[in-house]
């Protein structure tokens, strides 16, 4: 299968969507700044390692051979200070924290990161990085620190569009040994106590920004096609990564580059209606942009703990069903409504399960394979030519038309819902409740309709298990809930059986009124919430 030649990219380094043209035809390297793994991560964490999954599954299912890198910061200042504070180990604060983050990633379905490497596991292809930008005079030394001089390469701004007189410097001890105060540092000289390896500038440890450009070159090369992050990461990392790897190889870095929104809390927007994200700031407002996120410094937390009353699933939906390059607005009505929405697709999935006898859910490594080609899906749908496979195959398009419009996951949501509207529609109109209505060429043609939703659903990384049900729902208050709603439907069976509609209608208005709905069918009454 030839790739997709559809796809367009918004690049931040040229501020437009762009045709998505790969360095080397059919394949895409594609890279994300992972964590400082300094403490527990926080849900911010989670926006771009979901974004960037979902980005992977659909160049994949367009015909890509992708290889995805997420590295793991594992020595830094805020590291060396935890560590300090608890009187461990730098390495067994950054072990424990990369399990917490990878642990968080499983939760909300993110598996398709290829490599994950560490800084410290890195330490000389840093050096050798060094070494190079020193012999091409981009970079000196002073006293054991090596620092990059911004002023040996013109076009340093362009990303974040800032020039020279607006770079802001390190202060400190460092800020004295620098040529101008926008150098950055690439090695910084041992402090006494300090985790520490040897270089030919005596002992030390690398910069941040270096760590990136070192690892991406040696598993992705010296030019690669996504560098991904979050809009935060626009000044100073990236900035300083471009100029650092340009200067170092004569090339671009990446040939695009692509940002995230970052997530503010506040109240949130309605699922499938209005959106809950503001619109995207331009580049050169990252600070305005950046000003309310969400952050450990303000108070963001309990991300395991958040899973667990929430479901991943319910997370992930939540951070797709908008445009990657918006802000989220974050709150407990959004992660809510959220659930709400996934409810409805999981209450089609369970129709379709009571009244085919089947599964839905495909096993092991089917789900993955599902989602990486669209001839399963063309093959699905070729043969249609009305009714509900035609509806179908119009909504499957308009999906695909969006997601190769920069991955616009929030806009393609859109069509899944009006795809399980659709589905549902077709069921009551064909009377498929009744099993006397069930004709073969009737269910063949339910069980095309699932595989849509089946195949865009993977493409989002939903759909693919069970659902677990939040901690909010579950408990003593669901029990009772539960209990409490048998007593009513078994009171209203009783009421229409005695033809005692009056009674019935009432039952059945009153828990409208409390946003709960009731679906007779042959084998019994259902309840679920509005």
């Amino acid at each position: 299968m030839a790739p997709s030649s559809k796809i367009r990219v918004y690049n931040t380094l040229t501020r437009q969507k762009e045709d998505f043209q790969t360095v080397e035809p059919g394949k895409v390297g594609m890279y994300l700044c992972g964590p400082t793994v300094y403490a527990e991560a926080h849900i911010g964490h989670m926006v771009g390692p979901v974004i960037f999954d979902t980005i992977k599954r659909y160049l994949v299912y367009s015909g890509y051979q992708v290889l995805w890198v997420v590295n793991i910061t594992d020595v830094d200042d805020k590291l060396i200070a935890s560590a300090n504070k608890r009187g461990v180990p730098m390495s067994q604060v950054a072990t424990e924290m990369t399990m917490d983050y990878m642990a968080n990633l499983q939760a909300l379905g993110v598996n398709q990161i290829d490599s994950m490497p560490r800084a410290t596991d890195n330490m000389d292809e840093i050096i050798h990085f060094i070494e190079e930008l020193i012999e091409n005079g981009f970079a000196y030394e002073n006293a054991g620190d090596v620092f990059f001089d911004v002023t040996r390469d013109p076009e340093y701004g362009q990303l974040s569009n800032r020039t020279l007189e607006g770079q802001l410097g390190e202060g400190g001890g460092a800020a004295a040994k620098k040529r101008s105060a926008g150098d950055f540092a690439l090695w910084k000289s041992a402090k006494k106590g300090e985790p520490s390896w040897a270089s030919p500038w005596g002992e030390g440890r690398p910069g941040w920004h270096i760590e990136c450009s070192a690892m991406s070159r040696k598993i992705l090369g010296k030019t690669f096609d996504i560098h991904g992050g979050g809009l935060d990461l626009v000044f100073p990392h990236h900035e300083n990564e471009l100029a650092q790897s340009r200067c170092c190889h004569g090339q671009p870095m990446a040939r695009y580059w692509m940002h995230n929104g970052l997530m503010r809390s506040g109240a949130a927007g309605k699922v499938g209606g209005k959106s809950d994200r503001q619109s995207t700031a331009p580049p050169a407002d990252v600070e305005a942009e950046t000003a309310g996120k969400i952050s450990r410094s303000k108070g963001a937390g309990g991300l395991a703990k958040l899973i667990e009353e929430q479901t991943g699933d319910r997370i992930r939906f939540f951070l797709l069903r908008s445009q990657y390059r918006s802000t989220i607005v974050f709150g407990p009505e959004g992660l809510e409504e959220a659930g709400q929405s996934l409810g409805a697709f999981y209450r089609l999935i369970a129709r379709f399960e009571r009244l085919s006898g089947e599964s839905f859910y495909l096993r092991g490594d089917q789900e993955l394979e599902y989602a990486k080609t669209r001839v399963a899906g063309d093959a699905n749908l070729a043969n249609a030519q009305a009714g509900l496979l035609t509806e179908l195959a119009k909504l499957r398009a308009s999906f695909l038309e969006k997601m190769d419009d920069d991955f616009n996951t929030g806009a393609a949501v859109s069509d899944l819902f009006e795809t399980s509207r659709t589905i549902n529609r077709y069921v009551d109109a064909e009377n498929l409740e009744d099993s006397t209505q069930r004709t073969a060429e009737r269910m063949q043609t339910f069980r095309s309709g699932m595989s849509v939703l089946r195949e865009l659903g993977a493409i989002l990384g939903l759909f693919h298990k069970e659902p677990k049900n939040a901690a909010s729902d579950e408990g003593a208050d669901g029990q009772v809930v539960d209990g409490l709603m048998k007593v009513l439907i078994d009171l209203r069976a009783q009421a229409r059986a005695k033809k005692d509609f009056a009674t019935s209608d009432t039952i059945r208005d009153g828990l409208a009124g409390v946003g709960i709905t009731l679906q007779d069918l042959k084998e019994g009454t259902t309840w679920e919430k509005a």
